[in-house]
């Protein structure tokens, strides 16, 4: 994937569960718009209000071509419309990055000692 797209959320923190029904959806909808979804995460520890969807594409044209597939989407518009009605979404972000060659995925190294 050439590029990704990261998006930043700050949500409600007393409606963790509806943004992790938002993002469970997502994992429907996304990659039958042509998005490679990396994943969406919660907050575990520390700040309780951020989290994160990460979706990648081969190129900015890609990511265009999905995102208009995703206007057109049924279910698509519903996970939309799902998040203004509740409003667990207070602010989002979107960046656009590319991974630096020979770091992404990389298995861990550590070996316990015996």
């Amino acid at each position: 994937m050439s590029i990704t797209c990261f998006i930043r959320y700050q949500i409600d923190p007393f409606q963790r569960a509806a943004f992790q029904q938002y993002a469970q959806n997502w994992g429907r909808i996304i990659p039958r718009c042509g998005g490679h979804l990396l994943g969406y995460f919660l907050p575990h520890e520390g700040s309780n209000d951020v989290a994160w969807g990460l979706i990648a594409f081969d190129s900015l044209a890609a990511y265009e071509a999905y995102r208009a597939r995703l206007k057109t989407d049924a279910e698509g518009r519903a996970n939309f419309e799902l998040a203004q009605s509740q409003r667990f979404i207070l602010r989002e972000e979107r960046s656009f990055v590319e991974v630096v060659d020979g770091t992404f995925c990389l298995p861990s190294s550590w070996v316990p000692a015996p």
